[in-house]
């Protein structure tokens, strides 16, 4: 964790639009994801061969992926434990709700997560469990939003606890991404501006390591756009797109390169390619964060349903706006919602 001295004072959430950033964030999030997936793993060269320039859903009925799927999963144990979060708690919902059921046909999702799974199964406890060949991914990132959203306004918090639930999974680079995610996602969830945002980030990870690194190159050359971005991050000649520094780089330069507009960050994430689903997904929460629901493009929102349960059959049903109210208490919210879908008592 960085010094507190280098975390940027931030002013409170702004008084009753606390909720709408929170749904602006989870629900960009999804839109973003469900956007990205159909490019994930291809080259800008692919995807103007198949698509030209992508400006909307490309097939019959778009979804997210485990990204929304992972970031449901991390905002209901959130919203069950708030600050007082911990490892075990953390390693238990992993048992209960994924390790110790039966898979959907993603099987767990990605590289950081089966590996994680395999762990646990194994019989292997936090932080152990996280002891794979991929706790650099950006499985963690992809699903930290849900911390920024909660810890509105304190990015230091924020990291602190998106830290905690990556402890089970994640590892260095793989803990440092997830921790600038959710502190960015706090910072835009109390009005700052982009530059504030990003600032916020590098302030709760280490000025030297990977994910800084790569967040600084993309940010610093996102008014030259996405080809600039995306030269300054991708490893080229290595075949995973799933690198926590990459993806977090590419995130934050699409969210920089538009200025925190949402419809222009997450083109600009789906476009470079590579991890398109993560990379669009985080650049929708940043965006989303900062300019609330109303930003987002009726038409890109209208698919968005409860969550089909695809990798995790235990989030079936739940919504990421269901998420966003019970992570923000600017108006009550009925406890029953919290244990409709049975998956929180």
């Amino acid at each position: 964790m960085a010094s507190p001295a280098r975390i940027p004072l931030l002013p409170p959430p702004p008084p009753g639009g606390r909720r709408e950033r929170a749904r602006g964030a989870l629900l960009g999030l999804a839109v973003g994801d469900a956007l990205g997936a159909p490019a994930e793993n291809m080259r800008p060269s692919q995807i103007r061969a198949r698509w030209g320039r992508i400006t909307g859903y490309v097939v019959d009925s778009p979804a997210g992926t485990d990204d929304t799927e992972y970031a449901i999963f991390s905002g209901l144990l959130l919203a069950r434990h708030g600050s007082a979060l911990t490892v075990a708690h953390v390693e238990a919902a992993w048992h209960q709700w994924i390790a110790d059921l039966d898979e959907g046909p993603f099987r767990g999702a990605g590289f950081s997560e089966r590996g994680t799974l395999e762990n646990l199964r194994r019989g292997l406890a936090a932080p152990i469990s996280a002891q794979h060949r991929h706790a650099w991914s950006d499985g963690l990132a992809m699903r930290a939003a849900p911390f920024g959203v909660f810890a509105a306004g304190r990015p230091a918090e924020a990291a602190r606890l998106v830290a905690i639930d990556g402890t089970v999974s994640h590892d260095g680079e793989g803990i440092y991404g997830g921790q600038a995610v959710a502190a960015g996602v706090a910072a835009a969830m109390a009005g700052a501006p982009t530059v504030s945002v990003v600032a916020a980030a590098l302030s709760v990870i280490p000025e030297d390591c990977w994910t800084a690194r790569s967040l600084r190159r993309a940010v610093t050359v996102a008014h030259l756009g996405e080809r600039a971005v995306r030269s300054a991050v991708v490893i080229g000649g290595y075949p995973w797109t799933d690198l926590a520094p990459e993806a977090v780089g590419l995130a934050f330069g699409a969210y920089a390169a538009a200025d925190g507009d949402f419809t222009e960050a997450v083109l600009t994430a789906v476009n470079m390619g590579r991890d398109a689903d993560t990379t669009a997904a985080v650049a929708g929460a940043l965006a989303g964060a900062t300019r609330g629901v109303a930003a987002i493009p009726p038409d890109w929102t209208t698919p968005i349903g409860p969550c089909r349960g695809s990798c995790l059959p235990s989030m079936k049903g739940h919504h990421v706006l269901d998420i966003a109210d019970l992570l923000t208490p600017d108006e009550d919210v009925p406890e029953c919602r919290i244990a409709r879908h049975g998956v929180i008592a």
